[in-house]
């Protein structure tokens, strides 16, 4: 049994106050660099200028287009509407076994929108190919504007909604690798059989996002600018401001042992947790990096991201 989070002795005090100072630096740093660097923050004409150096820059057909010319979009549409189907399904089957109360773990957070993200991406897809079929014989490749005289290749950028799912496919990244980590590395050795039972749902839920996430990151051409790590901070924080918030109004377990503000190491743990952020988002970045390089030297000429 932990405190009675409801009196204000629970929050008034200084291991709240560090926890939380440690929450709001982050997210003031998140929106700094958001502000700074987002390119959907920058009128038109200025994408236009900045095409060649804005980081924040995204690009219409990178929501659906693969990474590499000779591969068909219809490959990653499929990729993405079975994922999409897997995922849901598993959500339902947990919902159907525990109750709704699943989505009072950050596990159940980020599996949803790893859900809504291969959601987005197989309508993205589906778009991207009728796209594609209407143009075949025009003067486009994979959507993208091709100048017969001069053989100049031009992408057009994205609208708002190509941004949204440019933040979501960067969250998950992070929140994906955080979550598996710290049930796998933390949370699971510290229990035993008689506490907790690895049942098929949990194994899965705690597995199977990040492997298709990354199968998708192998398919697609989206990039992986690395501001966008202020998101996934955001993400971790709104998370954990919903539970102060629910815990300041109802005394009730928390959902992970170190959350609990009663314990004398808890701005330990809070301020642990989120240096865990930077290598967790770091490990998804460099496969993404790694994977743009490679496809950059072996295959000269068809990998977009040398476009």
């Amino acid at each position: 049994m932990t405190s009675d989070t409801t009196v204000l002795s629970y929050w008034l005090n200084w291991r709240f106050f560090f926890c939380a100072l440690w929450i709001l630096s982050s997210m003031a740093l998140a929106f700094f660099l958001i502000l700074k660097y987002e390119g959907f923050n920058r009128s038109r004409s200025e994408r236009g200028e900045n095409q060649g150096e804005d980081a924040g820059l995204v690009y219409e057909d990178e929501a659906w287009n693969t990474c590499l010319i000779g591969i068909d979009p219809s490959w990653l549409l499929i990729y993405r509407i079975i994922c999409f189907i897997v995922l849901l399904a598993l959500i339902i089957a947990s919902v159907a076994a525990d109750g709704g109360g699943i989505f009072y773990y950050y596990t159940q957070w980020t599996f949803t929108l790893v859900t809504i993200y291969f959601g987005f991406g197989s309508y993205f897809s589906l778009h991207g190919c009728s796209l594609k079929q209407k143009k075949i014989g025009s003067s486009t490749v994979n959507g993208n504007s091709v100048d017969a005289e001069l053989g100049a290749y031009t992408r057009k950028t994205a609208g708002l909604w190509g941004y949204i799912f440019q933040i979501i496919f960067q969250t998950c990244a992070g929140a994906v690798v955080l979550t598996d980590s710290v049930f796998w590395f933390i949370i699971y050795p510290l229990l035993t059989s008689k506490d907790y039972s690895l049942d098929f749902l949990i194994f899965c839920m705690h597995s199977i996002n990040v492997l298709f996430l990354l199968g998708d990151t192998s398919l697609n051409c989206m990039r992986f600018p690395m501001f966008r790590f202020a998101y996934f901070v955001l993400w971790t924080a709104i998370f954990v401001i919903f539970q102060w918030i629910i815990h300041a109004c109802v005394s009730i377990w928390w959902p992970y042992p170190f959350l609990d503000l009663s314990s004398p190491y808890a701005p330990l743990w809070y301020l642990a947790v989120a240096l865990m952020h930077f290598p967790c988002y770091g490990i998804f970045a460099l496969i993404v990096r790694m994977k743009h390089s490679w496809l950059s030297r072996s295959f000269p000429g068809s990998s977009l991201f040398e476009r």
